[in-house]
């Protein structure tokens, strides 16, 4: 199974199959430089649960420390759910109202980062953010691949989010992903100049 979907992920990739939307797959630096964080979703277009199913197993390729796979998603579709989750990401209820599927990720605590039970540097379960954050990239990146577009947003009722899908107490819940279409073009942001974020030596 494991390495059909992996074939998938390949033939998307590298291929220029047909995505999801109908047009050819862009090219590994074109899915780099064309993700954005989408702020407005075209109601009319749905995904399918095989279609986000296909999306999350690639993103278990994602590393995670001691392959510990920290990372735990609930995934809202049902119209009950994505209503409920709209009413607890505060100011950015409006700008994922057309998003069809809506993603509350959240990493187990006590995993990455340990050693037989011990914390095995000062970061602690810092690990389990990190590696989190890790499968999040993967998750936007492949998103994009497959045609879809992504907004991560750390704006959310973690309460709120942990009662509506029984998340266990030891997770914790980091952001809710909103998948879909892009409504409108994003425009492109500026970066900080390499030299402010990269030093050699």
């Amino acid at each position: 199974m494991k390495r059909t979907v992996l074939l998938v992920t390949a033939i998307i990739l590298l291929a220029g199959c047909s995505g999801s939307n109908g047009n050819s797959s862009p090219s590994f630096n074109d899915v780099l430089t064309s993700r954005r964080s989408v702020r407005g979703y075209d109601a009319t277009k749905s995904i399918s649960e095989a279609e986000v199913r296909t999306l999350l197993t690639a993103v278990q390729e994602a590393p995670s420390w001691a392959n510990a796979q920290p990372t735990k998603y609930y995934v809202a579709m049902s119209p009950e759910k994505l209503a409920a989750v709209q009413d607890l990401v505060g100011g950015n209820k409006p700008r994922i109202v057309g998003a069809p599927v809506l993603i509350v990720s959240t990493y187990e605590r006590g995993k990455s980062g340990f050693f037989r039970g011990e914390q095995t540097n000062e970061v602690g379960d810092g690990w389990g953010a990190y590696d989190n954050g890790l499968s999040n990239a993967y998750l936007v990146l492949t998103a994009r691949a497959m045609g879809f577009d992504t907004l991560i947003m750390g704006m959310r009722d973690a309460a709120g989010l942990r009662e509506l899908f029984r998340i266990p107490g030891e997770e914790t819940v980091m952001a809710v992903i909103a998948l879909g279409y892009r409504a409108v073009e994003p425009s492109q942001p500026t970066h900080r100049d390499l030299d402010e974020i990269v030093k050699f030596f």
